[in-house]
């Protein structure tokens, strides 16, 4: 009788019976599904908890963001009008969007138990749309240049592809004899293609397409970069004709001078000194005669000078 009583106690733990020892799983470990259709989401469990076990479904999504589906047996409230419960552990979504792309993660436990969980990867089926593309019409040669190409609604995230023309442009160039002496840096997840220092080969007309599993590929207008050097001649020409204004302006002032259209001297208004002065023993008068202040101006050696 021993021996049976341990043999049941066996199987017991062996199974998850006691609440301690059990597993969770789902029948949709991995569901794919287009933009506004329904999914289900499974979960079960082999332990036996009565009649209290805690269940709870949570969400977390691509940028790491988590919040509650399922929460004390009841759907939360930014999901009431689109999710239900089904066979008490089940999820039903009547519609989804590109937001609820994420991990599902049911969790399963009771007062007896640590949490155990089964994970679900949502992915909402969105097609490409045409990218946002950033080309450089004019670029000097052997510096950098920067292509940028966008797609913010495909679902999964599009792969993205550049062409040169109608070349495609491999995304490792040392892997193609055609393209062994490129430099370029092309991220097919981001959908940059960089140029470290560009030359004149470079040139051309360039467009990047996206692509995903959800629907046909699009592609953004071409836009032609042209590599161009360095404007020597422009430089040159800027720095003679800002030495022709400056020699003008003197030349003005010079000839202004010489025929007398600018002042030679000028004279203060006349202000009261504040000290004493004698009478003058030639005014006759004995009176008294205010200090004058004066400002005198006049060119010499074509310079302008202010004397108080």
């Amino acid at each position: 009788m021993g021996r049976l009583v341990s043999l049941l106690l066996f199987l017991c733990a062996a199974t998850g019976l006691d609440g301690k020892g059990f597993d969770v799983t789902t029948t949709t470990p991995t569901p794919k599904v287009k933009e506004n259709e329904g999914v289900d989401m499974t979960c079960s469990f082999t332990a036996d908890f009565g009649s209290d076990p805690r269940i709870e479904w949570r969400f977390v999504d691509s940028k790491g963001s988590a919040g509650y589906v399922m929460f004390d047996k009841k759907i939360t409230d930014s999901y009431a009008n689109r999710v239900t419960i089904y066979s008490n552990t089940n999820l039903r979504f009547s519609k989804v969007t590109s937001k609820d792309n994420g991990v599902y993660y049911c969790d399963v436990s009771s007062a007896s138990s640590t949490p155990k969980s089964a994970k679900v990867v949502l992915t909402v089926l969105v097609p490409p749309s045409v990218p946002n593309c950033g080309i450089p019409q004019t670029v000097t040669t052997n510096t950098r240049a920067t292509l940028t190409c966008h797609d913010p609604n495909g679902s999964p995230p599009p792969t993205y592809s550049w062409y040169k023309g109608t070349t495609l442009l491999p995304a490792d160039p040392s892997t193609n004899v055609a393209f062994k002496n490129a430099t370029y840096k092309l991220d097919t997840k981001t959908g940059m293609l960089v140029f470290p220092s560009v030359t004149k080969m470079d040139t051309g007309e360039y467009y990047c397409e996206v692509s995903n599993e959800a629907g046909p590929s699009q592609r953004c207008k071409s836009v032609k970069m042209e590599v161009r050097d360095i404007n020597t001649g422009g430089i040159v020409a800027g720095v003679i004709f800002g030495l022709l204004l400056l020699g003008l302006l003197i030349f003005g002032l010079w000839f202004a001078n010489k025929k007398g259209y600018l002042p030679l001297k000028t004279e203060s208004n006349k202000q009261s000194s504040a000290a004493y002065k004698p009478p003058s023993v030639y005014g006759g008068g004995g009176g008294e005669e205010d200090d004058v202040s004066k400002i005198h101006l006049y060119f010499k050696n074509n310079i302008v000078i202010f004397i108080l």
